[in-house]
């Protein structure tokens, strides 16, 4: 494997040939679909990972020091889940959750290094990848929910949700928020051909959440597309394209609810929606409820330095933690317990600094900011230890924070950033041009002088 270190994301390596090239794309994108089918183990998405990970390692695949806290912090996050299931480890389903969590930490790596070369353009085939497998994910939790495949219904749905080719329907309406991100900055923002198809895109994936009846995901997507859409309107260059921005989210906020009036005119759907849209389930009150588990437990990760050891809160607790941040110290003591939420904190207050940094791939960058935000948030209420999309999201923030050195270097005062020009230099990954300002100088020109 090829292994290089540098301070910024900017390096100089022969430019790769152009079949490897497209190879390295298609593989990027491959890895993105095959996120979608996870209902079996191993999945798709780990065998093809692990195989585009080895092409990688023997074409091109780069260390840099920017990814350095992002190293130790999984590895010490890892390390404590290890030491912590040491009394367990002659149970295969610990053995199997500590090799998945050293995984994901790898995966992590891999994408980071990935996306951080050739960004622009990796990141637009991640972006397609996710939104294929997405529609797949989504048509066949549709397909389920109205029983239109024959015999599919148990295996496409659990208790009466659409879950797709996913395990769990809310890890599918979680999935399937960073697509339906892309989907609506398509459709706030292409031309009306792309945008009408985008519109679709969105409709698809907007019914697939709605029928998982999972309230993190309406939450979700509501808030993280209100999020990225303010994102939008504050980095929007034009008052043509603000505008836009607004007329286009009013038409699709009426469209989501025009969407889910006729859904409710369904009697079983009606009465599915109103079970699940209220915040006084059963396994959410009392003492041992979610959130009395959370105190109880905080309160026992206070005395236990290494844990109780990963998948042992249940027999602490009628159910699981439903809470990575808590999970974190119950798996892996103090050391993941404090090393995982100061992963995630580093990782937002480096994304809030990145927002403004004039980028070629801007808009994917606030797509995927918002998500990965709103899964940090939903981290309080769900466990998304083992969820490979959020992974695949922090990886991707940190290959983006790396290539973006280059042009937060260039923020110059005597500078102004411009985009690419062409929709070839955005699929390229071209550097944007920097032109200097009426009536001041280059760097060169003063070097010259």
């Amino acid at each position: 494997m090829s292994m290089g270190y540098a301070a910024t994301a900017e390096f100089d390596p022969a430019t790769p040939a152009p079949r490897l090239l497209v190879l390295q794309r298609l593989l990027v994108w491959l890895v993105a679909a095959s996120c979608a089918v996870v209902f079996v183990e191993p999945s798709p998405y780990e065998i093809v990972t692990l195989a585009a990970a080895l092409f990688f390692a023997v074409t091109n695949l780069r260390m840099r020091i920017i990814f350095a806290p992002l190293f130790f912090l999984l590895f010490l996050i890892n390390l404590g889940y290890s030491i912590g299931a040491i009394p367990f480890y002659g149970r295969p389903e610990v053995a199997s959750w500590i090799a998945t969590s050293w995984y994901m930490a790898v995966t992590v790596m891999f994408f980071a290094m990935v996306l951080s070369e050739d960004t622009a353009a990796r990141l637009n085939m991640l972006r397609h990848g996710l939104i294929a497998g997405a529609l797949i994910a989504a048509v066949a939790g549709i397909a389920g929910y109205l029983n239109l495949v024959p015999g599919g219904h148990d295996l496409l749905t659990l208790y009466g949700r659409a879950r797709g080719t996913f395990k769990d329907p809310n890890v599918l309406g979680a999935f399937l928020i960073l697509p339906a991100l892309f989907a609506l900055q398509s459709v706030v923002s292409d031309r009306f051909g792309k945008s009408l198809r985008s519109a679709v895109a969105l409709g698809v994936l907007a019914l697939a959440i709605l029928l998982a009846f999972s309230r993190a995901a309406w939450g979700g997507l509501a808030v993280t597309s209100a999020f990225m859409l303010a994102l939008m309107l504050l980095t929007s260059q034009t008052r043509a394209q603000r505008s836009r921005i607004v007329v286009t989210s009013i038409v699709a906020i009426l469209f989501i609810v025009v969407l889910i009036a006729i859904l409710l005119s369904f009697d079983s759907v009606a009465e599915m929606f109103q079970q699940r849209a209220t915040f006084d389930q059963s396994y959410d009150e009392g003492r041992f409820g979610r959130f009395g588990r959370h105190i109880l437990g905080a309160d026992m990760a206070l005395d236990l330095p290494f844990g109780i050891g990963p998948l042992q809160f249940h027999n602490y607790f009628p159910e699981d933690t439903h809470n990575s941040y808590l999970n974190a110290f119950m798996s892996g003591g103090w050391l993941s317990g404090a090393c995982y939420p100061a992963l995630i904190a580093v990782t937002i207050v480096m994304g809030f600094r990145h927002i403004f940094t004039p980028v070629p791939w801007q808009r994917t960058y606030l797509a995927i900011f918002a998500a990965f935000l709103g899964t940090a948030g939903e981290n309080f209420v769900i466990d998304t230890d083992h969820w490979r999309h959020f992974w695949m999201m922090l990886g991707a923030m940190w290959a983006m924070f790396a290539a973006a050195q280059p042009y937060k270097a260039r923020r110059d005062p005597a500078f102004s950033a411009e985009g690419p020009t062409t929709s070839k230099d955005w699929i390229q990954g071209s550097n944007p041009p920097v032109t200097p300002r009426p009536g001041t100088s280059t760097p060169r020109d003063r070097q010259a002088a």
